[in-house]
């Protein structure tokens, strides 16, 4: 058997095995190692898994994810989440669908000092959806709102997508995260417009809350601004060039603590559950890498990314025509595997052909993201609808899926926007020192 076919039949027995349940990183690893010691040897496929392991888990420029995942963890648990959209609530409440339009808000918020998708999206259902049913809204409406708002958590940085592909094609992680920047703040945008036109269209799905007077709105800014001044601090200083991504991780996640300290918001039982929380999304982010790289070194040694990258590059097709093909894979993939392991499996095989089109790293890194954010609220994995459903159990699959369909135009739009107007995306990078 040829080691393109080996490649083959190993692929397609991990696309089978995904929808087993299994966690998507041991079997990248299982599936990997088998491949390549059928293709190489068995002692070699050893030495390559030991080498990978060691480097994926020792491996310095990884270690941001702890501390941004930690930073967003300890924001959890001192409540800034909630002051976040009590703030907004506060301000746009009494508007058509205002409690829906300010959960989008806490999401951009909590999003810019989190950086996962899955954390966004439980956060912000455990703390808006009790609110905006105790306003009588439509379940559809509000669950739909917040599984898409938390598809924001792989898109506002700081956002491990983006450092795992930073990574893996020698991007700056900095740059990155100021890529996506504006893309994060016109989609918010278009989240809202969103939720504007449904609610006029259908008003009775989002009944308007109270007008907050003006002491009520002063007394809840606090909770916008210490988001702010963590934004601020995280971002500035990557955008400055004052720090690298690592040590704004922890920066960040240190301004975090002392916030909460200040505000006396957090306990040691408390800050006990944010670092286990942290050792356990790290640990499973971790454990993806590590199998996304060996299964990588499988596909390496088939010949496969090459072969494919030759193909796609060898299309008598318009560059654009060539990249419509490759989003449209990544809109199918999205659908059926978890974000950062489509990307990690995928990366390798499309950047060099991205790159041999003359497209940015940068914008390619960020495009593929927005789409991959339709794989997560889109059947059958659409792991946020799962997330939102874990906190709203009472609340049936169908009824999420239905809420956020409206919210899937907005992606579709910022993506298509995003490619004719790629500035959107490298203005700020062109900027960075």
């Amino acid at each position: 058997m040829s080691p393109t076919m080996i490649g083959v039949l190993g692929i397609a027995a991990l696309f089978i095995l995904i929808f087993s349940r299994m966690p998507v990183g041991f079997l990248m690893m299982v599936i990997g190692l088998a491949g390549f010691a059928t293709v190489v040897s068995p002692a070699a496929a050893l030495n390559m898994a030991a080498k990978d392991l060691f480097d994926v888990f020792g491996s310095y420029s990884l270690t941001v994810i702890p501390l941004f995942i930690l930073m967003g963890q300890i924001a959890f648990h001192a409540g800034i989440s909630g002051r976040l959209f009590d703030a907004a609530y506060k301000f746009i409440g009494h508007w058509p669908g205002g409690m829906a339009i300010a959960t989008i808000g806490a999401c951009a918020g909590f999003s810019a000092i989190c950086g996962s998708t899955n954390a966004t999206a439980a956060t912000m259902a455990a703390v808006t959806l009790p609110e905006m049913r105790r306003f009588n809204y439509r379940d559809d409406l509000a669950t739909g709102v917040v599984a898409a708002g938390g598809s924001l958590g792989i898109l506002v940085p700081p956002s491990v997508v983006f450092i795992i592909y930073g990574i893996m094609t020698e991007q700056s992680i900095g740059k990155l995260f100021m890529a996506g920047v504006l893309p994060g703040i016109l989609l918010t945008s278009l989240f809202i417009v969103t939720i504007l036109i449904w609610t006029w269209m259908r008003p009775e799905l989002a009944p308007r809350g109270p007008r907050s007077n003006m002491s009520q709105r002063l007394a809840a800014i606090g909770g916008l601004v210490e988001t702010l001044i963590l934004f601020a601090l995280v971002m500035g200083g990557l955008f400055f060039g004052v720090f690298t991504p690592t040590e704004a991780g922890a920066i960040g996640a240190f301004g975090t603590l002392i916030i909460a300290v200040i505000r006396r918001n957090i306990t040691p039982a408390r800050f006990l559950r944010a670092l286990s929380e942290t050792t356990r999304i790290s640990c499973m982010i971790l454990v993806i890498v590590a199998g996304a790289t060996i299964f990588g070194h499988f596909l390496a040694v088939t010949r496969i990314p090459f072969d494919i990258a030759g193909w796609v590059s060898g299309f008598d097709l318009p560059a654009y025509a060539v990249m419509g093909i490759i989003i449209f894979f990544y809109l199918v993939g999205g659908c059926f595997i978890d974000a950062l392991a489509l990307i990690m499996l995928t990366v390798p095989i499309f950047h060099p052909v991205v790159s041999a089109l003359g497209f940015s790293p940068l914008w390619f890194g960020v495009v593929i993201v927005l789409v991959t954010q339709i794989g997560v609220i889109t059947p059958p994995v659409g792991v946020n609808v799962y997330v939102v459903s874990a906190v709203a159990r009472d609340v049936p699959l169908h009824v999420i899926f239905k809420g956020v369909l409206p919210m899937l135009l907005a992606l579709v739009i910022a993506t298509l926007l995003l490619i004719p107007f790629p500035q959107i995306a490298l203005f700020l990078p062109g900027m960075m020192r």
